[in-house]
């Protein structure tokens, strides 16, 4: 302990430097202060029990999204078929209110299919050597046309969002306690133990850092990477039901928009975008510091245009800044 005082003393940037690097969640909780602070300030009273309800309900579905890209960035790549995917899966869920199964099937068919495409994307990945970047993308478009296939070949499309997906995202234990906790809390602590606590984990963060070191010392790349965009997509899954029901919405687009600040929440969390460095801790407070961010810019009263160009730029220099921070010197 004196000897961390000691260097804190002597070479305070360097201390903070290692701070922002090894514990990033710590910094990152004080920037969400801040910006809870700013939003009072702009608008004296928004600050309520209410007010954090919402937010973190809200910044569930991202949380968990964030989660997908943190685990692919781990190993030096990207998913950005988890907005596609989120979406299918709380679209196909809704069209199943009606049937025999009910919601239950839906969610259940919904999940499988999920599943399946991050099957082929790990396969593609791993087996085929597709870059990460190419498959996903091209997966986003396969799934987004099976799923407007589906959309117009079932006539129960109207049917709308099952009141248990509303209730998760919607609801509340105790009047404050957001009911989608009671999902995001067993899923987090899945991605929180198994990285640190899992000899999984330990290959995601070796095949990340030095693919060719993990492949010498007896690790198959190609299962790490194939088991792992099934575990993304079927997270993606799981938060695009929860979104679903948050925004009391099902369509094949709806999670579009969250694929870049879940690439965001990761990155401002402190998952190195190269591979071998992140964990899951930063990425969540990453994701409550961005729907607190879009709150104070809808405060604020910017358009629409302007808002999207402000929550880009500070996106674009908070990472950047992070970056320099960390970086090792």
């Amino acid at each position: 302990m004196s000897a961390a005082v000691t260097t804190f003393r002597r070479d305070p940037a360097r201390s903070m430097q290692v701070l922002f690097r090894d514990q990033p969640v710590i910094p990152l909780a004080g920037l969400l202060v801040v910006l809870v602070i700013v939003m009072q300030i702009a608008q004296p009273g928004i600050v309520t029990l209410n007010w954090a309800n919402v937010i973190v309900r809200g910044a569930i579905p991202l949380a968990i999204l964030a989660g997908c890209q943190t685990l692919t960035m781990l190993t030096g790549g990207i998913d950005l078929s988890v907005g596609a995917i989120a979406s299918m899966a709380g679209f196909v869920t809704a069209t199943f209110v009606n049937s025999a199964g009910g919601p239950a099937e839906g969610i259940l068919v919904a999940l499988v299919v999920a599943m399946v495409a991050g099957l082929v994307t790990g396969i593609g990945v791993g087996v085929f050597r597709v870059h990460p970047l190419i498959m996903t993308l091209g997966m986003s478009f396969i799934v987004l046309g099976f799923a407007n296939v589906w959309q117009l070949q079932n006539v129960q499309t109207g049917a709308g969002v099952p009141s248990m997906l509303t209730a998760l995202g919607t609801g509340t234990i105790l009047g404050f306690i957001p009911t989608g906790l009671l999902v995001f809390v067993p899923l987090a602590l899945v991605i929180l133990i198994g990285l640190r606590r899992t000899g999984y984990g330990r290959l995601l963060y070796a095949v990340g850092d030095n693919p060719i070191s993990a492949r010498l010392s007896g690790a198959r790349s190609w299962q790490v990477l194939v088991t792992l965009y099934v575990i993304s997509a079927l997270l993606a899954g799981i938060a695009g039901l929860l979104l679903s029901g948050f925004t009391n919405t099902a369509s094949v687009s709806l999670a579009d928009s969250s694929v870049l600040p879940s690439v965001a929440a990761a990155v401002i969390g402190g998952t190195s975008i190269m591979g071998g460095r992140g964990g899951y801790g930063g990425s969540m407070v990453g994701a409550l510091i961005l729907s607190v961010l879009a709150a104070l810019l809808t405060v604020l009263g910017l358009p629409e245009a302007s808002r999207q160009i402000v929550f880009g730029a500070i996106i674009v220099i908070v990472a950047a800044a992070y970056t320099r921070v960390t970086a090792e010197g």
